[in-house]
C-alpha cells in the first residue's frame, strides 16, 4: 500500500487488519478492519495515531511513511487521540527508536501512558483550545470529547486544510482498499460501509451516545472538510454526512428507532423454534420490516447492530433449568451494557418441568425502561389456540411500532 495525500501535506498512513481475529477479543470482523494514521507536514512533522503490531501494520505503515518521505525516526510530534491499544500499540517500540518524539495527548491520557507504556519523559497534555503550530502553515487544534469513547478521548483538527482528525469516532469496521474516499465508493460500497458503520457504532460507541451527541455539538463551530476517522473511510465529498449518520445512530439510545423490529430466537428441541415462521408471517403481514437472528447460531455483533436501529424487538427463548436459555442471557447482557433502551417488546417460548425464563428476562431488562406487552409460554408444544395468541402479540406490537 502507498501512502495517500488526502489534503495538501496530510497524509493517510493505514493498515488493514485481516478477518482472522476478533477486535476487542469479542466483535467478529469478517471483512477485516482499518487503522488509519495521519501523517501532516510542516516544517515539523506530525504522526497523529498509531497502531499496534498486529496482523503485519507495523510493516505497513512503515512501508507508507517511507513512500510519503518521512520515517520513524523523522517524526517531532505524536499526537495520541485515543489510548486503546489499537491505536497505541506500537509507542514503546516508536519511542526507543526515535526517543526525542514529543507526545500530545489530552490530560487524562497520560497516567495511560505510564500505565500501558511506561513513559513519563516528553509527554505534553493539551486540552480543548490549545494548538501546535507545525510551521509552513500547518496548525493543529485540539478539542476534548471525552468518553467517545474512552474518557480520554480527544479528537484533532488542521486548520489549514479543514481535515478532522477523529479517532474512533465516525469510524467502520471492514478493510479499506483502493477506495480511500467517500465520492470514490460503488453503490455496493457504500451499503456495505453504512451497514459495517451501523454495525462499529452499535459494537463499540453505543453504551457511549449521550456524550457522541455532545461532541458532534461541540465540533459543530469547526470549519470541517475532510473526517478523517481512524478505521473505515475517508469523507471529503460530504464530511456533514457521517457526522449526521453517527448523530442519527446516538439518537437511538433514547429512541425512537427506525420503525422495524429486530425478532432473536432460541430452541432447544424446536417447541420454541414452532412459533418463528407464524411470528414472521404476522409482522410481514402487518407492513413492519424485520431482522430475523437465531442464537447462538449468529454472533450477538450482527444482532446488535440489528437490534439498535430497531424501535420493536421480539424475543423467543425457552426455559433452561429455571431461568433463560443461556445464549440469550448473553445477548441480554450485551443490550444492557450496549444502553439498548426504551424499545417495545413482545417475548414467547416453551419451557418443560418448569418455568422461569420471564422472571430472569424482566429482571435483566429493567434498567433498559422497556414496554413489554403481555408474554405468551407454555408447557411442552405449543397448541393452536397458544400459535394464534402469540401471533396476536406480533401483530399488535408490529401496530404499534407502525404508529411510532
Amino acid at each position: 500500500m502507498k501512502a495517500i495525500e488526502i489534503a495538501d501535506g496530510v497524509y493517510r498512513v493505514a493498515a488493514n487488519i485481516g478477518s482472522k481475529d476478533l477486535f476487542e477479543g469479542i466483535w467478529p470482523i469478517p471483512d477485516g478492519v482499518s487503522i488509519n494514521s495521519y501523517l501532516v507536514k510542516g516544517e515539523k512533522t506530525a504522526l497523529i495515531d498509531i497502531v499496534k503490531d498486529w496482523d503485519n501494520a507495523l510493516e505497513q505503515v512503515n512501508e507508507q511513511l517511507a513512500d510519503a518521505g518521512s520515517s520513524v525516526e523523522s517524526i517531532d510530534y505524536l499526537i495520541l487521540n485515543h489510548m486503546e491499544p489499537d491505536h497505541t500499540g506500537w509507542l514503546s517500540e516508536l519511542k526507543a527508536k526515535n526517543p526525542d518524539v514529543k507526545i500530545y495527548c489530552s490530560k487524562k491520557s497520560v497516567p495511560l501512558i505510564k500505565a500501558f507504556y511506561k513513559i513519563e519523559d516528553n509527554v505534553f497534555p493539551v486540552g480543548s483550545g490549545d494548538s501546535l503550530d507545525l510551521g509552513g502553515g500547518k496548525i493543529l487544534t485540539f478539542e476534548d470529547a471525552p468518553n467517545v469513547h474512552w474518557p480520554e478521548t480527544m479528537v484533532t483538527f488542521e486548520t489549514s486544510t479543514g481535515v478532522l482528525f477523529s479517532c474512533d469516532a465516525f469510524g467502520a469496521f471492514g478493510q479499506v482498499t483502493e477506495h480511500v474516499f467517500d465520492d470514490q465508493l460503488t453503490e455496493d460500497e457504500v451499503v456495505f460501509h453504512e451497514n459495517e458503520t451501523r454495525r462499529y457504532y452499535s459494537n463499540i460507541v453505543s453504551t457511549f451516545s449521550g456524550f457522541v451527541l455532545k461532541a458532534i455539538d461541540k465540533l459543530s463551530g469547526l470549519d470541517i472538510k475532510v473526517v478523517a476517522p481512524s478505521h473505515g473511510v475517508i469523507y471529503r465529498k460530504n464530511p456533514g454526512k457521517i457526522i449526521e449518520h453517527y448523530r442519527r445512530l446516538a439518537s437511538y439510545h433514547n429512541g425512537p428507532a427506525e420503525k422495524e423490529i429486530t425478532f432473536i430466537w432460541s430452541s432447544m428441541y424446536g417447541n420454541t423454534e414452532k412459533l418463528v415462521e407464524p411470528i414472521i408471517k404476522a409482522v410481514e403481514e402487518e407492513g413492519v420490516k424485520i431482522n430475523v437472528h437465531r442464537v447462538p447460531q449468529e454472533h450477538v455483533s450482527f444482532v446488535l447492530s440489528d437490534a439498535w436501529k430497531s424501535a420493536g424487538l421480539i424475543f423467543g427463548m425457552p426455559t433452561y433449568e429455571y431461568r433463560m436459555f443461556p445464549p440469550m442471557s448473553y445477548v441480554l447482557d450485551i443490550f444492557d451494557r450496549s444502553h439498548v433502551k426504551f424499545r417495545k417488546i413482545f417475548r414467547f417460548g416453551s419451557f418443560g418441568w418448569s418455568g422461569g425464563a420471564q422472571k430472569q428476562f424482566q429482571e435483566m431488562t429493567e434498567g433498559l425502561k422497556w414496554e413489554c406487552i403481555e408474554p405468551v409460554e407454555w408447557q411442552g408444544s405449543a397448541d393452536e389456540e397458544t400459535v394464534a395468541r402469540a401471533v396476536e402479540q406480533a401483530k399488535m406490537l408490529a401496530r404499534e411500532i407502525k404508529s411510532l
